[in-house]
Parts: C-alpha cells; structure tokens; sequence
C-alpha cells in the first residue's frame, strides 16, 4: 500500500503546491509598508529604478508626490519606466540620470550633476545590484560584486552625503540580502584574485552593504541623516540572469517567490514610516528589525572595511 500511495503523491504534489502557493506566498510576503506619508516637495534618488524592486519603489515615492530621480545604467530604458511612472501616478517630476556603478568615472559625473541640479536630497535608496556575475572586474579594476554592490554605492553616497545633511532629516536605505550571512569581509582577496565562487562573491558583497550601513550610522549619529539595510525577500526579478541555475530555481519556485512590489515594500518601509530615526543602522526583513550574522555585527571589520573602502575609492579616511 505505502509503495502504491508514494508514487501517487509525487503527481499529486506539483498540484497541491499550486493550490497552497497563494497562502505560502501570503506568510512569505507578510511585510507591507503601512505609512501614510506623503512626499511633496521632497527629492528622491533611486538607483537600478529601471526595473523590479527598483522601478516599484520610484513608482511608489512618485505617487505620493516626491521629485524622483531614476539612476539608471540603461537610459534609454529608464526613460520608458520614467513615462510609465509619469502615467501610472500622474506626477510629471519623474528624471532618468546616467549611472553606471560600475564606473566610478561614470557615479562622479551623475553626483557632479545631481549637484548642480537640486538644493536638496531627502531620501538616498541605494537598490541597484548584480548577482552571480561569472568572474570580471569594473573600470577600475574591481570584482564585480564587491566593485558594484558595495563600492559604487559607497562612492555614490559620499559624494551626496553633504547634500544629505544639508536635507535634513533624511534617509539612506540600502538594499542588502539574507544572502550576507554566507559572507566573508576577506580582506587579503576582497577582489576575488586568489579564489573566487559567484554566489560566495554575492553574499561577500551583500554583508559589506550591512557593515557600510552600520559604520555609516555610527559616524552620522546625530546629524539627521539616518540609514537602514533591508532584506527585501525572494524577488522574482532580473537580478538571476547570470545564473542559468538560479533562473531554473526561481522558475520551479515562481509560486512561492515575491512580486517586485512586494520586494519593495521593506525598502519602502524604511524611508517613509515615522519614528524610525532611533533604529539608524539596523536591518530590516518584511517591515521588522531583522538578526544579522555575527560578522554583520563586528564593529571592527566594519571600521575597516570602511578605510579599505576609502582607500581604494581615493577617498580621505577620517
């Protein structure tokens, strides 16, 4: 009897997941951004706001009125979001900037020009990501996980920081990945040379976004300017597409996986609900304060990574 009943469960199974995925999606999607906020007058830079989390961020921010700024390595694809934004919400003050993080050439030219631009920044979401790159480096000779994850946001959000404190209060959000608790801060192959695995390289980068958050508070405290790392979950996005593996894993669990809008609702969480400037640096998952890995903890590996940072971005250590 048992051996009849297993084979008949393997058929039955594929259907009784597709039954239940509504429901396992709910639990896997329980956060949503509850603050009523609204944003007018208020300016807004978002990176990689080309498409998924991204794109649905800028989406939301611009529907409660704020001048949004699509930071895009893609313009000419940012400029189709930017029309789609413009007619979903009705708010015209939706721009498309060149921004190509992986060329911090290309992340000083879009601050120089934001700059001249705008007498204000209220909110800084850093959102754009690659993930399980096959073994490169960027314009300036960086792993590319490390290079782009973390360094060209690290670069992008000091050259703004002092517009940021001149805004004040305002955010810094960075979007990070369960994903750091498998990283490692190696400081003597930070660029992959010695050995390197793509989904390792990943997790190395999305840990140091954790650090970057938390040295980052501790050195603004007090400023007005307060920042956050989020989980945002398991996206169904382009973030895969590297990974003919990952890409097959994420189709085999397509039910159970989040809509981009529902993977921007933590980074949403974070830059618009009131009160939460006395959680500066802390990690968030579905809307919560979220547990970090010990490393992710460890002030002195993020003080420096900090001044590794700043030494190979040519920036002042202070």
């Amino acid at each position: 009897m048992v051996e009849l009943m297993f084979p008949l469960l393997l058929l039955l199974l594929p259907f009784l997941l597709y039954m239940a995925a509504p429901q396992i999606r709910k639990m896997l999607s329980s956060g949503v951004c509850t603050s009523t906020v609204q944003l007018p007058g208020k300016v807004v830079v978002v990176t990689g706001a080309n498409t998924g989390i991204g794109k649905e961020t800028a989406k939301e921010l611009a529907q409660r009125g704020a001048r949004v700024y699509l930071a895009c390595r893609d313009v000419e694809k940012g400029e189709l979001v930017a029309k789609e934004i413009q007619t979903t919400t009705g708010n015209q003050q939706v721009l498309v900037r060149k921004l190509d993080l992986s060329d911090t050439k290309s992340i000083r030219a879009f601050a120089k020009g934001f700059l001249a631009e705008e007498k204000h920044l209220h909110v800084l979401i850093n959102n754009a990501g690659v993930m399980m790159c096959p073994y490169s480096k960027t314009a300036d000779g960086f792993e590319m996980h490390i290079g782009v994850n973390h360094l060209g946001h690290f670069l992008l959000t000091h050259l703004l920081l002092e517009k940021l404190k001149e805004s004040a209060p305002s955010r810094i959000v960075n979007v990070s990945s369960l994903a750091h608790h498998l990283g490692r801060i190696h400081f003597h192959n930070l660029q992959g040379e010695k050995f390197y695995n793509a989904g390792l390289a990943y997790c190395h980068s999305k840990l140091a976004n954790i650090l970057f958050t938390q040295e980052l508070a501790r050195r603004l405290k007090g400023s007005g300017v307060t920042m956050y790392s989020v989980h945002p979950g398991t996206v169904q996005s382009e973030l895969v597409r590297h990974s003919s593996f990952m890409r097959w894993m994420w189709w085999l669990f397509s039910f159970f996986i989040k809509t981009p809008q529902q993977g921007a609702q933590t980074s949403l969480h974070c830059a618009l609900t009131e009160g939460l400037e006395i959680l500066s640096g802390d990690h968030f998952s579905d809307c919560h304060v979220a547990w970090v890995s010990a490393q992710a903890r460890n002030e002195t590996i993020a003080r420096r990574l900090w001044d590794v940072s700043c030494d190979l971005l040519g920036l002042p250590i202070d």
